[in-house]
């Protein structure tokens, strides 16, 4: 509530500031400032959403998907050499009857020297080459609203972290440390229902699912690092990071979901090839607590690869290809040692994924197609979305999120029954 408080009151501040005296006191403390630049710079979004569902889920009670309203503020200032950034949201999501107050930037950032950069406080971070496939990215995803229905933006969600970047003569280095481990937010059921092995069927528990975290402290907090550099055009990066799977796939001995530690190395490459962009990613993922895979209480350490190539078919229509793969180590010993082997992934899980975007009369209307198809779990996820930007302001999107496949256990099939179509209007300020 003090969250909330504090969004409601940061516009007021400014528009008082827009009306305040030439000798107002505070004038002396902010060289730059002036009374136009503080009206230009506050600047959001109002938005209201619903979506709902294409079929009932006998496990959630309600048909709607999304429904909300949100307000934005943006606000940036530089005083004395430091970036302060603000990026917050306020509102009310009525699918969970809760109010929506979250800060998705609020961030100090400075340099030290003329060749590093330091950010602190709650921040989005993102790395990797993959679209909407995450093999080095391990930073918190937010499903939910990606599954929802809300803005791609969300898919990404905020954490509090320090980043420091150093460019150098021959390599630059991101380093990221987040002192407490932040979670994707993951299913919990209270929107939207999820399969679960030990029921072997998808469930919605009430209360919500609530997995056990890792304890605080300092080793328990998240560190990865990205070593990267351009080599004629082409781009190449190294990714280091110690911390936990960002989803609870792991069992306490009572059986209560939790997240097990994960040690994650990888590489990527992307650089022009014919009329295109070829991008390649792996990782692998090493389970520290199972690297045998006999623990069926802890997931097994992967392989993971991605190629991908995307280009202009003709003026304003680019396609996107993805192959992807998860290949499980230690296989056999997970099935040997499973108490429900028929719901153990394949040793080898593949996706193809496929962007289509479409952009006609000066980009006033976006048509996008975006398909995750598994040979592999034989389940799909289909993304249509259709824009309409009226003018600076106004926005108008709808689209669909469709799910289905013929196991009950696979990761897009489970949600079938969350398949829903929704409507976003949005006004920018």
């Amino acid at each position: 509530m003090k969250s909330a408080v504090l969004l409601l009151l940061l516009p007021v501040f400014a528009f008082a500031q827009d009306s305040a005296p030439a000798e107002d006191p505070w004038a002396d403390d902010w060289d730059d400032w002036t009374e136009e630049d503080d009206a230009v710079a506050w600047t959001g979004f109002f938005e209201a959403a619903a979506g709902v569902r294409l079929q009932d889920d006998v496990l959630v009670d309600d048909s709607e998907t999304l429904a909300e309203l949100r307000w934005r503020v943006e606000r940036s200032w530089e005083p004395a050499g430091v970036t302060l950034d603000l990026k917050a949201d306020l509102g009310y999501d009525a699918v969970e009857s809760n109010l929506v107050a979250d800060f998705r930037d609020l961030t100090a950032a400075f340099s030290v020297g003329s060749s590093t950069d330091i950010k602190l406080g709650r921040q989005v971070q993102t790395w990797g080459v993959g679209d909407l496939v995450f093999l080095n990215d391990l930073f918190p995803k937010d499903y939910v609203s990606f599954f929802a229905g809300r803005d791609d933006e969300y898919l990404k969600a905020p954490g509090d972290s320090v980043r420091v970047t150093h460019y150098g003569s021959l390599l630059n280095a991101d380093f990221v440390w987040t002192p407490r481990f932040e979670p994707d937010v993951y299913l919990t059921g209270e929107r939207f229902s999820f399969f679960s092995p030990l029921a072997g069927g998808n469930v919605a528990p009430n209360p919500p699912l609530d997995a056990k975290e890792p304890a605080h402290g300092f080793d328990n907090g998240e560190f990865a690092l990205r070593l990267f550099r351009s080599v004629r055009g082409t781009e190449v990066a190294a990714y280091f990071y110690h911390g936990f799977f960002k989803q609870p796939t792991a069992l306490t001995d009572d059986l209560r979901a939790t997240f097990a530690p994960l040690g994650a190395y990888g590489a990527s490459i992307r650089r022009p090839i014919g009329a295109g962009l070829f991008s390649g990613e792996l990782a692998w993922y090493d389970s520290r607590d199972d690297r045998d895979g006999t623990d069926p209480l802890i997931p097994n350490s992967q392989l993971r690869y991605l190629a991908a190539y995307e280009w202009e078919a003709r003026p304003n229509f680019t396609i996107g290809l993805q192959y992807y793969v998860e290949q499980t180590l230690n296989h056999d010993e997970l099935l040997e040692n499973s108490s429900f082997p028929e719901f153990e992934p394949e040793e080898s899980r593949q996706v193809i994924t496929n962007r289509l975007t479409w952009r006609l009369a000066r980009e006033r209307y976006t048509a996008s197609l975006f398909t995750f198809y598994s040979p592999s779990d034989k389940d799909f996820y289909i993304r249509p979305v259709f824009t309409w930007r009226r003018d600076d302001h106004w926005q108008f999107v709808g689209g669909a999120n469709l799910f289905g496949g013929s196991e009950p256990q696979t990761f897009f099939n489970q949600l079938q029954d969350a398949s829903n179509v929704y409507l976003r209007l949005r006004y920018n300020y």
